[in-house]
């Protein structure tokens, strides 16, 4: 019972500390990790150690659906060469820096051991840098950049873990032999994201509650993931596969009314992993801390704030190394005529935001945490307590000092949003909009539809007004739904003879919608506002409905 109480305590916590990082433009993660350190100081608190086959499972599975739901392949593939440069080669860079660090620091600690410590830092959590960024609006492209790497940069690294952990434990290490084995795993994996994505979305189009809907999301997260484990595939890669694919086709099966407090769950649940991860490690810390004393503290101690140095400059170093590199291919010729366009070219002020952009997060707490404790009755890790102590010390560094002075970097770097995405989503409302019109304009019921048309031509001039730059900018609310618009029921005469008129509007404007992202014509961001949008239109309109059919029903 103690622990339960605590959890409820910090989970109350954790929602305070939240609304105090948005009151203050910094990521909450980054207060979390204070108040996970502060645990492990609070006399009385329990040990608590968890499984470590479920710390992946528990933490990483949702968190990576969650990112990769929201991930538009359209930018990825236009900023593959950024997201792959980070994705590869700044982990490699700093698995390789970290793992040195530790071996000059502790050399009695195996090159396994120490190449997994590296590779549990290496992959940054974009939510960090984003939950500051989409605050203060930079270059879209940035955020795409960033939310890329987050996808891939944890399949490379938990690839590497996962073979360095094998070694240490096993002792042995087929070297060229892995590489086909890491092919198959690749190639196995990305074959089973997209045939699990194809028979979830064959039980969601069936499912019709909210309720049933939000519980079998949850569980086929977790069962994709152990699914993908037990056929000895790469869970992070099986889970990005299935949640880009499986989120191309859910618009066009999953109704709005589902969908709005699905969303709401999901965000739910990830702010409470986060906090749990943190309120996990600040139970294990505790007692390490009792037996780290003496030299033994010092040297938690000093190879934590090594690591988390080397961490920090790697990921400086490499991010403006390639993109100055990249900026000197594209430089002029001799001749004046302009070099070769290179996507990794970021301007100075971009790759700096990307460098300083390196706030470690649930991912590398969650991979310290799977690091086998020996309770089963087999060898325990080797410097299992060091590796978490200085896997926690890096998260909390990089929090601190970067998250911290993210907003006043950029403010001082002065990047603003170049307006990509709400050029998108004017774009999205017009065709949506005359995707309405047309369809009102085929209806049956020649008042019915009239009407409707009148007012969905109305919403339509508004949103060429706004496209066009003549009318308000794209910071004011969108234009108003067709329910809104209607005060009363009965003003068109005929309720349900509206309501089809209005469906089969509101149809052909997520038609277009779906067919706008797909052609490429818009990207990820743009669709999802446009797509609440038309969900909350859509929600409004049920209510109207449903109040008018009470009303006719009372008299």
């Amino acid at each position: 019972m103690e622990v339960f109480e605590i959890v409820v305590a910090m989970l109350l916590g954790g929602a305070a500390l939240a609304a105090l990082a948005r009151r203050v433009g910094a990521p909450y993660p980054a207060l979390v990790a204070l108040a996970g350190a502060g645990l492990a100081l609070v006399p009385g608190v329990p040990t608590l150690v968890l499984d470590p086959e479920l710390a992946l499972a528990l933490f990483v599975a949702p968190v990576l659906v969650d990112a990769a739901f929201d991930a538009s392949p359209r930018d990825l593939r236009a900023n593959w060469r950024p997201v792959a440069s980070l994705a590869l080669g700044a982990v490699a860079l700093t698995i390789a820096v970290v793992a040195l660090v530790a071996k000059v620091l502790v050399p009695d600690m195996p090159w396994g051991a120490a190449i997994a410590l590296g590779a549990i830092v290496a992959p940054p959590d974009a939510a960090a840098a984003t939950a500051v960024l989409r605050q203060l609006r930079p270059p879209h492209r940035l955020l795409v950049i960033l939310e890329g790497e987050s996808l891939f940069n944890d399949a490379s690294a938990l690839l590497v873990y996962r073979l360095a952990v094998g070694a240490t434990v096993t002792g042995f290490l087929s070297g060229w032999s892995v590489v086909p084995i890491l092919l198959g795993v690749t190639v196995g994996s990305v074959v089973l994201g997209l045939v699990l994505a194809r028979l979830m979305l064959a039980v969601s189009a069936r499912i019709r509650d909210v309720a049933t809907a939000v519980v079998v999301q949850f569980c086929t997260t977790f069962g994709v993931w152990m699914l993908a484990e037990r056929l000895q595939m790469s869970g992070i890669i099986t889970m990005v596969v299935f949640a880009m694919a499986t989120a191309r086709r859910v618009p066009e099966i999953m109704p709005a009314r589902i969908r709005i407090p699905s969303f709401a769950v999901w965000e739910v649940a990830v702010f409470i992993l986060n906090v749990l991860a943190f309120i996990l490690v600040g139970f294990q810390l505790k007692s390490i801390a009792a037996r780290a004393t003496g030299e033994a503290g010092q040297l938690y101690a000093a190879v934590a704030v090594a690591v988390c140095v080397a961490v920090i400059l790697a990921r400086i170093i490499w991010v403006t190394g390639a993109a100055a590199f990249s900026r000197w291919r594209c430089r002029p010729r001799p001749d004046g005529t302009p070099g070769p366009r290179d996507a990794v070219a970021l301007s100075p002020r971009g790759a700096a935001v990307v460098g300083w952009c390196g706030m470690r997060g649930t991912v590398t707490l969650a991979t310290a945490l799977a690091l086998p404790t020996g309770g089963d009755g087999g060898t325990p890790f080797p410097y299992r307590d060091l590796i978490l102590v200085t896997a926690f010390g890096v998260v909390l560094g990089t929090l601190v000092v970067q998250g911290l002075t993210l907003r006043p970097l950029l403010l001082r770097l002065r990047l603003k949003d170049d307006g990509s995405v709400d050029r998108e989503v004017r774009h999205a409302r017009v065709e949506t909009l005359r995707a309405a019109v047309w369809a009102a304009a085929c209806c049956p019921g020649a008042e019915t539809a009239k009407l409707v048309r009148h007012r969905y031509d109305l919403q339509l001039r508004r949103a060429e007004r706004e496209f066009t730059g003549d009318g308000t900018n794209a910071s004011d609310p969108p234009p108003e739904s067709t329910a809104t618009l209607q005060t009363t029921p009965d003003q068109s005469g005929d309720l349900d003879a509206d309501a089809a008129v209005v469906r089969a509007a509101t149809e052909a404007q997520r038609r277009r919608l779906v067919a706008l992202r797909a052609d490429g014509t818009i990207g990820e961001a743009a669709f999802q506002r446009v797509e609440e949008e038309l969900d909350w239109a859509e929600l409004d309109w049920a209510q109207l409905l449903r109040a008018g059919q009470r009303e006719n029903g009372a008299t």
